[in-house]
């Protein structure tokens, strides 16, 4: 009976075995032979995570070619797992996937080896059974010229790494097809006697670094485009601050302007108003300075408190009233005809929030609890809400979920809290819809209201 255990899982005929038929079989061998030295092309399905590579018994398949190029749409890293797991073989193996994510090549349990998309390596297996191992063969390759002389040093192939003392261009431009590290041991000096040093995307200038009589100038040179400057905050990216260029240079900071006791803002050009804090007097100050400067306020809305923001003395609203306080309690209000002193207060209507819609985008509901504090959201696709934005202590918020014509699931952010810190199973039913309301206390949002399995009308 004729085997195949070969690392060609080629046909290997019994003594005696085909008569009158061995050179047929014999063919085959040769041609898989030539296969093994030649290229495949293997797809793999669409966004799957594993994927296996057989080479066949005594017949053609990619996965014996020499150089095997894999191509499909991913979504995530793929696993592929090349078998029998007893072959010890040489593959040139390419990444040739879309989706910008890596493929990893296995045989076994043992070492595997990761290659990047558009990537190619060089790779050997073990052939060791379960515990097979790829081998990645040019992992710890190393290339050293035989002498420093320059000839050595051509446009052909590749250096991995180059030592040199100093090195002196003819022509004016190093060029990389990937990134390009430049690692120095001290400072990097960027020594530019033209006095400018200019950031290009693609060709375009996008902006510079230029000295002007000794002035530092920092110019984005794209009409309207912004200068900004980002941080890591607690691990999150920000934008702390934006000069907005198609707003003659308007700054927009994204949190908080601080100077320090007796520092100012001012503005005019004889510094007319000043806001300050006084070290000496413990007090803060909004100050005209000069002759007939009149100081205005203006707002839709305005309201006085103390320091803690937790007592008001009054509040002005446009073509509405103004109210005195005492102790914080209303004392004085005016209306369109006259004023309203302390007393029983009727009210006509009830309050009203407007309800919003707040939608599910990639499985994610974003929802901002200052412009939709009374919400509905009709499910589209099993969903998650997000940690609202716009957070305030105190706030009150409030969903109506509504399943659709197919129910969908819903999950909720950790910042949700709920009784025994165990989330709602949300009804399951189409057409169906649940009701629950949050408070926010500062750091969650408490559930403070739930009502479930509600008729649509």
């Amino acid at each position: 009976m004729a085997t195949y255990v070969n690392d060609l899982r080629l046909k290997e005929i019994a003594t005696g075995d085909e008569s009158g038929t061995w050179g047929a079989s014999t063919n085959t061998n040769l041609e898989l032979i030539g296969d093994a030295f030649g290229y495949g092309t293997e797809a793999i399905t669409t966004n799957a995570d594993t994927h296996t590579t057989t080479i066949a018994d005594g017949s053609a398949d990619a996965g014996r070619a020499m150089f095997l190029k894999y191509t499909g749409t991913l979504d995530s890293a793929c696993t592929i797992t090349i078998g029998p797991n007893t072959v010890s073989k040489l593959w040139f193996i390419e990444n040739g996937t879309s989706g910008s994510q890596n493929i990893i090549i296995s045989q076994g349990s043992g070492a595997n080896v990761t290659i990047p998309n558009g990537q190619v390596k060089v790779i050997y297996s073990d052939g060791a059974g379960s515990g097979a191992a790829m081998v990645d063969a040019f992992a710890s390759l190393a290339l050293t010229l035989a002498t420093a002389a320059q000839p050595n040093i051509t446009s052909l192939g590749t250096l991995t790494t180059l030592t040199v003392d100093d090195m002196t261009l003819n022509g004016s431009t190093i060029s990389d097809g990937g990134d390009l590290t430049v690692d120095s041991g001290g400072n990097i000096v960027l020594d530019a006697d033209g006095g400018g040093v200019y950031f290009k995307d693609g060709g375009t200038t996008i902006g510079f670094f230029q000295n002007d009589s000794s002035d530092f100038r920092m110019i984005s040179s794209v009409s309207d485009k912004d200068i900004k400057f980002l941080g890591n905050d607690g691990g999150s990216t920000i934008t702390a601050l934006t000069l907005d260029m198609s707003d003659a240079g308007t700054a927009v900071f994204n949190h908080d302007v601080q100077v320090p006791d007796n520092g100012k803002f001012t503005a005019g050009a004889g510094s007319d108003l000043q806001i300050y804090h006084s070290g000496t007097y413990n007090r803060n100050y909004i100050q005209t300075v000069g002759t007939n400067h009149d100081l205005t306020i203006a707002a839709d809305e305005i309201a006085l408190t103390n320091s803690a923001i937790g007592e008001t003395f009054a509040t002005f609203v446009a073509d509405g009233a103004v109210t005195l306080y005492h102790n914080n309690s209303a004392k004085i209000a005016t209306t369109s005809t006259g004023a309203t002193t302390t007393g029983l207060h009727t009210s006509t209507t009830s309050a009203n929030i407007s309800q919003v819609a707040i939608t599910s985008s990639s499985n994610a509901v974003a929802w901002d609890a200052r412009a939709a504090a009374n919400a509905y959201h009709v499910t589209t696709e099993n969903t998650t809400f997000s940690a609202p934005s716009n957070a305030v202590e105190g706030a009150i918020i409030s969903v109506e979920i509504a399943q659709g014509g197919t129910a969908r699931t819903i999950a909720w952010n950790t910042v949700f809290e709920f009784a025994a810190s165990t989330a709602p199973t949300i009804t399951a039913t189409a057409n169906k819809t649940d009701i629950l309301s949050f408070r926010y206390n500062g750091s969650v949002w408490q559930e403070i209201g739930r009502v479930q399995n509600l008729a649509q009308t």
